[in-house]
C-alpha cells in the first residue's frame, strides 16, 4: 500500500530538487538563481525563503529518518562557515539518527599554506607513531593523517590517550579549536566551508588536500558549502576538481534549508561507500542521492 509518508517523501523530494536548481523536465535552471535563498542573500525573496524553511521543517524528519543510524559523525568547521548552516546541519544529523561527537574549527593557522611546515612539525611529533603519518607522501596526507587519528576511526569509541596526545598539540600550535570537544571518535566527517570569496583559493586546495586525507579512515568525508563554494576559488570545487574527487563526497546548497537536507542525504550515502557530488546543476550527481 502507498502510504502517506511515501507521497511526502516523493513530494519534498521533488521540491529539494527543484530548491537546488534542478527544473524538472527542463533542465538546469539559471545559476544565478539555482537556490532558493542562495548566493546574495539580500537578493532573495523573504516569502520564498520562508516557505523553503517552513516545507524543509516539516519534511526533514521523513526524509532523513534512520539514515545514520549507528554513524557517529564529527563536524568540521573552517573560518567563514556560516554558524546557521552548521547548526542546521547538525540538528539534521541527529534527525537522521547520527551520534554527533562534536565540533572541530580548522583555523586559519592551518589552513593557510605559508604555515604548512609548522602543521606538518606538529603533525609528525605529536602522531610519530600513528601508521598514516608516517606512511604519507606530501606534507597534508601527513597533517591529515594525524588529525584523522585524533578525530576518526573505524568504529565509534572513546578518544584513548594517542588521539588527546595529537588533539592537545594541535590546539596548543592554534591549528584546530573545539567548539564542541569530542568525547568519541568519529565514523564520519562532515565538513562545512563558507562561499568563495576573493583571495581563497590556495586555502581551498588546503581544504580539499586535508579532506582526501581525513577521508582514509571510518567512512571518509563530505565537504558541504553554499552554492558560491562550487564556482572557481571554493572549497567545493577545488574537492571536485581534486585528486580525490571520486572519494570524497561533496554538496554546494547548505544556504538553503532544503540544501542541508540534502547534505545529510549526501553523508548518508558517503557512509554506504556511494561517494558523489550533489546539489546545484554544478554538481555531477544532481540534485540529492538516489
Amino acid at each position: 500500500m502507498i502510504t502517506f509518508r511515501y507521497h511526502l517523501v516523493s513530494i519534498a523530494a521533488v521540491l529539494i530538487a527543484l530548491a537546488a536548481g534542478i527544473a524538472l523536465g527542463s533542465g538546469p535552471l539559471d545559476e544565478a538563481t539555482d537556490v532558493l535563498g542562495g548566493g546574495n542573500s539580500s537578493k532573495a525573496d523573504p516569502a520564498k525563503v520562508s516557505f523553503e524553511d517552513g516545507f524543509a521543517g516539516r519534511t526533514a524528519e521523513g526524509l532523513l529518518e534512520d539514515q545514520l543510524k549507528g554513524q557517529s559523525v564529527l563536524v568540521l568547521t573552517v573560518p567563514g562557515a556560516s554558524q546557521g548552516e552548521v547548526t542546521g546541519i547538525v540538528d539534521n544529523l541527529k534527525l537522521a539518527g547520527a551520534e554527533v561527537t562534536g565540533q572541530v574549527e580548522l583555523t586559519s593557522k592551518l589552513l593557510d599554506s605559508a604555515g604548512r611546515q609548522f602543521a606538518e612539525g606538529v603533525a609528525t611529533q605529536s602522531a610519530a607513531d600513528v601508521p598514516g603519518v608516517s606512511a604519507a607522501t606530501d606534507s597534508y596526507g601527513r597533517i591529515g593523517a594525524a588529525l584523522a587519528r585524533a578525530l576518526m576511526a573505524d568504529e565509534t569509541t572513546p578518544a584513548d590517550q594517542t588521539a588527546m596526545t595529537v588533539r592537545s598539540a594541535f590546539s596548543e600550535g592554534d591549528l584546530i579549536a573545539a567548539a564542541t570537544p569530542p568525547a568519541n571518535l568519529a565514523t564520519m566527517a562532515v565538513l562545512v566551508t563558507g562561499p568563495e570569496r576573493a583571495g581563497t583559493a590556495d586555502r581551498s586546495t588546503v581544504i580539499a588536500a586535508l579532506a582526501g586525507a581525513l577521508n582514509d579512515t571510518g567512512k571518509g568525508v563530505l565537504v558541504a558549502g553554499p552554492a558560491s563554494s562550487s564556482t572557481d576559488g571554493g572549497a567545493v570545487k577545488a574537492v571536485r576538481d581534486g585528486a580525490f574527487a571520486t572519494a570524497v563526497s561533496t554538496v554546494d546548497v547548505t544556504d538553503t534549508a532544503s540544501g542541508r537536507i540534502v547534505t545529510v542525504l549526501a553523508a548518508a550515502a558517503q557512509a554506504s561507500g556511494q561517494p558523489g557530488a550533489w546539489g546545484t546543476s554544478r554538481s555531477t550527481g544532481g540534485a540529492m542521492p538516489q
